[in-house]
């Protein structure tokens, strides 16, 4: 288990990096000037040139790199050119916008979906697994962005039910939080359902076919009891590496719904970055998102070792 922690660090330091590169020399291909965009087309261009100079975008790019992800090392994610400053603060903010939308998400759909896939498997050919299985499919084809405005539309200004914005103002109450994330997060839960019930469904087939569950099954074990330790432990082993995989989706894919409504989250923040040139805020915010995704791979792939002994076996030897 060490010598697998160590070499997954290794891998995530050096994805890291790689991604630090990609960000950086893709902030610098955008079209415009960040001098340009925060002046306006109304200023001088020797007023421009002055700012440029002052937010040292002028600079070598290599050096700019080197000072960059020096900071980065120090814990200094650097200062926003729109903001003039730190981003620290706003990336850690919009960070943990995200998170509570995506926990919300993930604690309506992972349960859902994993029980829609399992009875979907148990009645596999059956008209319920067609139901669900139509269903899944449906629901994710459906666009973020429609979905949200049928369901602003219903629940927010026909039935008055619950309120159109996601934020719920500082200091409010974790029941007016949640109140206001219940409708961002059924978008998401839409359009994640198909994908982890498929999964799951997959894995449940696959392991009511496998002999233990028939060695089981003929000593008499009751079908309940066969399900629970024996089905349920195996076939939920590719499905985590699948919700794992939906976490950088989760946090920083969330662009449309996040500005449907009105969310100050990662992915919002990112894109308004892109917009106004920030690259010192749109680099934080892309290099959150990876750093969060590789630990989300990491746990699953702990999980999954401590679900299947196999694996911790087969990675010692």
């Amino acid at each position: 288990m060490g010598i697998f922690l160590l070499r997954r660090l290794g891998l995530m330091i050096l994805t890291l990096w790689i991604l630090s590169l990609i960000v950086f020399l893709a902030g610098q291909v955008l079209p415009g000037d960040p001098g340009r965009a925060i002046l306006g087309n109304l200023a001088s261009q020797n007023s421009v040139a002055v700012l440029d100079h002052q937010l040292g975008v002028d600079r070598p790019l290599l050096v700019r790199y080197g000072t960059w992800i020096g900071g980065l090392v120090h814990g200094n994610m650097g200062t926003s050119y729109e903001f003039r400053g730190a981003v620290e603060p706003f990336v850690r903010a919009a960070l943990i916008n995200s998170l509570k939308l995506a926990v919300l998400a993930f604690v309506i759909v992972v349960p859902l979906s994993i029980l829609g896939g399992v009875v979907a498997a148990l009645f596999a050919g059956r008209w319920l697994d067609r139901v669900i299985s139509v269903t899944g499919l449906s629901l994710s084809t459906v666009p973020e962005f429609v979905s949200g405005i049928v369901l602003i539309v219903i629940f927010g200004v026909e039935l008055k039910v619950l309120p159109v914005t996601a934020s719920a103002g500082a200091g409010a109450s974790v029941g007016s939080q949640f109140k206001h994330l219940i409708l961002p997060a059924i978008p998401l839960v839409f359009v994640l359902f198909g994908y982890i019930a498929r999964m799951a469904r997959a894995g449940t087939i696959e392991a009511l076919s496998s002999d233990y569950v028939r060695t089981a099954v003929l000593k008499g074990l009751p079908r309940s009891a066969v399900i629970r330790r024996h089905v349920l432990r195996n076939s939920l082993l590719p499905t985590i590496t699948v919700i794992a995989t939906q976490t950088g989706y989760l946090i920083g894919g969330l662009v449309v719904v996040e500005d449907l409504f009105n969310y100050q989250g990662i992915g919002n923040l990112i894109f308004k970055a892109a917009q106004s040139k920030d690259f010192p805020m749109l680099e934080a915010g892309v290099l959150t998102i990876g750093a969060v995704y590789v630990l989300a791979t990491l746990a699953a792939d702990l999980l999954l070792m401590w679900l299947n002994p196999r694996l911790r076996i087969g990675d010692s030897s």
